[in-house]
């Protein structure tokens, strides 16, 4: 492939960034997670909860972001801001942790997500016994991870060509996927709305219970283990609500990015608490609770289309989410790549990372990014992935934004064209609620919080690996 030395072309404006925040939000999440967060809480309260408190957290987040994005408007985003405000081994160990499992596990993850709704069209592609190709080990290998892998790869090789075409596919997919949910929770509320399932669901709103897969109450929750419940369940509103961040790495391609990519963190994550919150409204006012709870594999979006449009409903939502995960993982594939350029340039990953085609943009990285995501669509343990995926991006999001407090007295003469809104008490909030959220996971969900944790230690040997390297050169 020809290289160049040339920088990236700023190409991206206001609409383009908020549509990236958006699309690499809107996955697959807010059409299956609602069905594990109500057999972990139980009640429609505590449910419409825990995605206000994800949304509070996502928009604090975002707009204290909006401060270091107009302090360092270049590729690489986070791991700009960890290094700046810390060291550059606390920015390695995010960069390490973004390649090894945050970034290409939610890319497998919302590939697969793409190939199992296929399979409502293509049955050969549903993930089920009767489909196996073969075992090794414990790994199971179905047609739907090859279908996974080859979605990648096109993805992957379109972004190869230029931002201009991965921008279309971006803005369109988005705008579709904004619009189809939109649709979704309108026809819920006109056509399938049931004032007897609404009032039945918000009789005892605030009791929280636990829920079997069936849907049947098992037992009450009551005092510490409140919190335990709640930080489990926003497990999967976390990572339905997670990439928000991922236009800050492509900082170096927005058009006057001081001012752009905060706001587009502010829209595109505002618009898309907005749409989840009101999905979830949608989904207690036209199912009963243990409906919710024991949708068939979890597809309580498919529940609710069914009885807003009978048996075509699973249709509607089978391309709905095709739409939605096809167009997010054109974000996260585009985005991606351009932290491990920035990590490249610093001499902390591998060298060719760090050079850009003659389309401006980092190919390599794309493509060695497009290896690891593939291989974990392979290794059919995602799902164990993504639980890590929470503990490890939320503990990241704290340190970055107690980068703020530290920025503000190492650099305090640096031009800051936007500040953190709130500063200092929601920075510090948010800083609260997501170690809270952390420690609360390894107390109830030990092996997936501890397993992220190891995979984050063991970039410390490989920070000195690589600075050793460095050196010798």
């Amino acid at each position: 492939m020809a290289e160049t030395t040339q920088g990236f072309k700023p190409s991206l404006g206001l609409m383009d960034a908020t549509m990236i925040v958006a699309g690499s939000m809107i996955g697959s999440g807010i059409f299956i997670v609602s069905a594990d967060i109500t057999r972990q809480v139980g009640s429609a309260g505590w449910l419409i909860a825990v995605w206000l408190i994800t949304g509070f957290m996502t928009l604090t987040a975002a707009l204290s972001y909006g401060e270091l994005s107009s302090m360092y408007p270049k590729a690489g985003g986070q791991y700009v801001y960890l290094k700046e405000a810390f060291n550059p081994l606390a920015g390695f160990l995010y960069g390490w942790s973004f390649f090894a499992v945050i970034q290409t596990a939610t890319i497998a993850a919302v590939g697969v997500a793409f190939s199992k709704f296929l399979g409502t069209f293509i049955p050969a592609l549903d993930i089920r016994d009767e489909n196996i190709i073969t075992q090794i080990g414990i790994f199971k290998i179905y047609p739907a991870q090859f279908v996974s892998i080859v979605l990648i790869i096109l993805l992957t090789y379109i972004n190869t060509k230029g931002i201009k075409n991965g921008k279309f596919i971006q803005t369109t997919f988005t705008v579709v996927k904004l619009l189809s949910l939109f649709g979704l929770i309108v026809f819920g509320f006109l056509l399938a709305a049931k004032a007897d399932v609404w009032n039945a669901n918000w009789a005892d709103a605030w009791t929280m219970t636990h829920r079997s897969e069936e849907g049947t109450i098992v037992g009450g929750v009551f005092g510490s283990a409140m919190l335990g419940a709640i930080a489990a369940s926003m497990v999967g509103s976390i990572f339905s609500s997670d990439a928000w961040n991922n236009v800050t790495f492509i900082a170096g391609e927005v058009k006057n990015p001081q001012r752009n990519i905060g706001m587009a963190l502010f829209l595109g994550t505002l618009i898309v608490t907005v749409i989840y919150v009101s999905a979830n409204l949608m989904y207690i006012s036209v199912l009963p609770l243990n409906e919710i709870a024991s949708s068939p594999q979890d597809r309580v979006a498919v529940s609710a289309a069914n009885e807003i449009w009978g048996d075509m409903g699973k249709y509607v939502i089978a391309v709905m989410i095709m739409i939605s995960t096809f167009g997010c993982n054109n974000g996260l594939i585009l985005s991606g790549a351009r932290v491990y350029y920035t990590m490249a340039k610093d001499g902390l990953f591998f060298k060719q990372t760090g050079t850009l085609n003659k389309y401006q943009v980092p190919e390599f990285a794309l493509w060695i990014q497009c290896a690891v995501a593939s291989l974990l669509c392979l290794s059919g343990k995602y799902g164990d992935l993504l639980d890590m995926i929470s503990f490890v991006v939320v503990l990241f999001y704290a340190l970055t934004i107690l980068g703020i407090f530290i920025l503000r007295k190492k650099q305090p003469d640096i031009e800051r064209p936007y500040k953190a809104f709130g500063y200092p008490v929601l920075p510090a909030i948010y800083i609260l609620m997501a170690l809270a959220f952390c420690i609360l996971l390894i107390w109830y969900k030990p092996t997936y919080a501890t397993w992220g944790l190891g995979i984050v230690l063991a970039g410390i040997p490989i920070y000195y690996i690589a600075v050793g390297s460095k050196k010798k050169d």
